[in-house]
Order: structure tokens, then sequence, then C-alpha cells
């Protein structure tokens, strides 16, 4: 079995981005909810305490069991966690005079401390809270402070307990995987051998053991999160995964035949389905983005039933789900976190479809899942494929959906992204496409008044999804994408290119 480290969720807007830290040292990490959490049994090699819109000192503030680990296991408390080590046991935490957000340097470290090897004097960190450590109980120990913050860090005497009152796991926090590296691999004693090939290894184990000789049904879609999922649970039960690639006529130009092809030579067994008219129907009056998704949501569990009740004995739906596509639609760990918006394969199936649910990627975010791809020897050209959402689409029509508006969009994208292809900066892009907006423009045509469809163009840069910045695409490859579109593309006689980042705006437009 995988070492790990535990994370309890308190509600922090953080808690994934200390898991995603961790395992970028090449240690398994699970988050789990402070009021669901797991046996502490030999596999956990450390436990770690997030933060929380909450304050320690409010009434119904999260609270934890620290003796199933204080003092047995290495405890970190980051920022309430910190303060929760403070105030549970005879410090004082005070409302702030000062609301403490934003970066911060620190002006003292104790260089003998385990957590704070090797980090610098006036190293920057990343501070968020409006309650602040005023007191610390007699046994423990200061090892950093700020200008602004004397209480920033702090040791248990006798036990590996810490607690900083600064969010390491924060690109801002210049030092902070190096702190994390400190706790989970110098003081847990992780051996950093979480690795995508020791990842897929165990999967396709598990998968064995879970599904033995059943049948599974997994709907394809070209992208990276559902290939690789049907690699793994290929390599685990063979002949007895059945691919359907679904045709929903929101599909990108000639994508359902390209998207075959392509799997020709993975070995799968895959069946290429037509229902562009059934999706279509479905979406017909539908302009809300929660209506049209849960639309096409409830169209592919209708069609993969259909295809289910083709196969004998089928028993399984798999899924391509990774983890931010969790942590959008319901919390991941059923913390207080919102609900940004409805994914089609998240949430789970409809009583008359008796299938039950295997997601081989749950828990992994995009730059993991092309990294165990990328064990698995998928070829580069699925692997570096821009990501393109479930919907298709249907969410980036805003407003109606018909077969004239695909076919527009569709134009549009073409144009858009075999540009980025042409020019060498596709690569250079995390995702990108096109969004149909709801407003006519007048434009010129040949000496003609025009009044026809305007169009946004999307390209931006991340990691994982959880955020993205804008692209800053050359202004004469802009030009010239421009200019193409409106000349070649019926319907359109004006684009404009998207500027924001995420947060605040989605990566998606609905």
């Amino acid at each position: 079995m995988q070492e790990k480290i535990i994370i309890v969720d308190f509600g922090s807007q953080y808690t994934q981005l200390i898991g995603r830290r961790v395992r970028e040292l090449n240690v398994y990490s699970e988050i789990h909810p402070y009021n669901k959490l797991p046996e502490i049994d030999e596999h956990v090699k450390g436990v770690i305490l997030s933060g929380s819109p909450f304050s320690v000192l409010d009434k119904e503030a999260p609270q934890y069991h620290f003796d199933t680990v204080k003092g047995k296991l290495p405890l970190l408390g980051v920022c309430y966690g910190a303060q929760m080590l403070s105030h549970h046991f005879g410090g004082s935490v005070q409302p702030s005079d000062t609301r403490e957000y934003g970066r911060a340097n620190l002006n003292y470290v104790n260089e003998d401390s385990s957590l704070m090897s090797s980090i610098p004097h006036r190293s920057q960190v990343w501070m968020s809270h409006g309650d602040t450590i005023q007191s610390v109980p007699e046994n423990y120990e200061l090892i950093a402070s700020t200008d602004d913050v004397k209480v920033a860090a702090f040791h248990i005497k006798g036990e590996d307990t810490y607690g900083i009152q600064f969010h390491p796991e924060v690109y801002h926090s210049t030092d902070g995987l190096k702190l994390l590296k400190n706790f989970v691999v110098g003081i847990c004693g992780c051996s950093q051998d979480w690795t995508p090939a020791a990842f897929a290894e165990e999967t396709i184990a598990d998968l064995k053991e879970k599904l033995g000789s059943d049948k599974v049904v997994l709907g394809l879609s070209g992208g990276v999160d559902s290939s690789v999922a049907a690699i793994l649970l290929n390599k685990a039960i063979g002949k007895n995964l059945y691919c359907i690639f679904v045709d929903n006529g929101l599909l990108r130009k000639n994508e359902f035949d390209s998207v075959l092809k392509q799997y020709e030579n993975l070995g799968l067994n895959i069946k290429g389905v037509d229902a562009k008219s059934r999706f279509l129907s479905a979406l017909e009056g539908k302009e809300d983005p929660e209506l049209k998704r849960k639309a096409i949501g409830n169209t592919f569990i209708d069609v993969f039933d259909d295809e289910a009740h083709q196969i004998q004995d089928v028993k399984w739906l798999g899924q391509g789900t990774i983890y931010p596509d969790v942590i959008e639609s319901v919390s991941a760990t059923g913390g207080p976190s919102a609900t940004i918006k409805s994914h089609h394969n998240v949430g789970g199936l409809p009583d008359y479809m008796k299938l039950k649910i295997v997601e081989p990627l749950r828990l992994l975010f995009k730059d993991e899942v092309r990294r165990v791809g990328r064990s698995l020897g998928l070829p580069e050209e699925l692997l570096g494929r821009h990501p393109f959402p479930g919907p298709g689409l249907a969410i980036r029509i805003l407003g109606e959906v018909n077969a004239e508006r695909v076919r527009i969009l569709q134009e549009v994208d073409h144009i858009f992204i075999q540009g980025l292809k042409d020019e060498g900066l596709y690569d250079d892009v995390w995702q990108a496409g096109a969004i149909l907006l709801p407003v006519n423009s007048v434009g010129v045509m040949g000496d003609e008044r025009t009044y026809e469809n305007a169009v946004a163009l999307r390209a931006v840069s991340s990691t994982d999804g959880m955020t993205a910045d804008w692209c800053h695409l050359p202004y004469e490859f802009l030009a010239k994408t421009s200019n193409k579109i409106i000349n070649k593309v019926r319907g359109v006689n004006r684009v404009v290119y998207d500027i924001s980042s995420k947060p605040p705006a989605t990566i998606e437009w609905e």
C-alpha cells in the first residue's frame, strides 16, 4: 500500500493546493473533510490541517480530535490549523487589529528548526487571516515571525507538531514548497516514490481487483482524461471494456471521424454512435447554462443506457472525471465549498440506470493525468490536445443552440485552432476556443450594411484548470485570425478577444 499524507479540510479555498503541492513532491496525498476522517493506519506518514473560512472563536467552528494524531504522528497546522493548535491547548487567538492578507516577509527564522531548514531570512510568505495568534502555550517555541505577525510559525517541544500562520501552498509563498518538503520528506520521512508510473501500476491493480470479470462501458471524448481512463481500464480488463464515442452534434469540425481514427492504434474496443438529433432536440428552447448542461448530461446518460442494454451483463459506467470537475460541481470533500457549475460526468446516475460508476482519475489534476498518460505510452498528439468541455460547443454558444449556430461556431473554432497550430502557438496555450455571443452587431461588407453575429476568442494558460490567465497572443496573429473568420464564416461580422483571468472569470463562459 502507498504511504500517504492526510490533509484535513476545514473548508479553505486553498486546501486542494496543499494536496497538489504535496503530490509535486512525489508523495501521495488524500484530502478528507474534518467530519469524515479515515482511519489512521500505518500508511499515514503525517497529517496537515488546512485553513478555514471560520474563526476558531466561532461557536460553530469546525473541531478536530487531536488525540488521534498529536504527539503520535507528524502534524502541521496551516493558518486555521495553527490557530486551533494554539487555542485548543491554552494559547490566545484574537481578532487582528488589522486584516492580515497578502504578501509578507519573514524577519525571524529559527535556522535550527526542522520545518524552517534552508528557509532564507526575508523569505516572502502569503497571509490570509482575520484572527491572529497573540500567544502560544508554554511548551511551544517560536520558529518564525514577520514584521506584523510575531507568531508566524511555532513548534511544540518534544513532538513533531508544527503550526504556521501563512500559506506555503500558494504561489506567492516563494519558499513554500521547500517548507512543505521539510515537513513531508524531512519530518514525516516520506520516500517520494509516488510517480505517474507507480500511480498507473497501482490503479490497474486496484481496477483488476474491483472489476474482476465485469464489463464496463466508457464514454470516450477524444480528450486526455477519457483516453487515459480508457487505457487504464483496458490494461485492467481488456475486451471487457466497451468504449463508446458519441457524436452529440456539438463537437469540433470533423472531430467525430478524426477521433475514431486516432483510437485505431490504441487497441480499444470502440463504437461510434450518431446521436446528433437527440442532443439538439434536448437543447431546443433552453438558453440557461445550467439547463443546457443538465439536458446534455441527461442525454448522455440516456445514450449510454441505450448502448449498455446492447451489451450483455454490463455492470459499470467508466468516466474520465478529474479533480477540478468534482471541486467545481460539489465540494470535493464534503466541506463547505461552493458549487461553481455542474459537470455532466459528476454527481451519480439516476435510479433507472443500474450501472455502478468507476472513475480511475477522480483524484488527479489535469497535469497529473497527462503525466500518467505519458507513462502509459500514449501519443504526444493526444496528450497535448487542449481540454474540451464535456457539453461541447453548447456551452460556448451563449443562448439558443441549434444546427445553424453550431455550424457557425464550428467554422470559427476550426479557423482559430488551426491557426494556432499553423503559427506554432498551440502548445503554448493550455486551452483555446471560440464563443458565439448572443448579440448581433452592425457591420459593413461590400458597401452594404450587415447585422450579424459577434464571436469571442478565448485562450488561456494554466496547469490544472483551477486557475488560469489569458494568453498574450501576438496582435498580428489575432488580426489575421479575425480577418479570416469574418471573410470565411458566413454569419459573423465581429471578433473580440477575451482577456479575463480565472478567477474571477471561469475558462468557459457558461
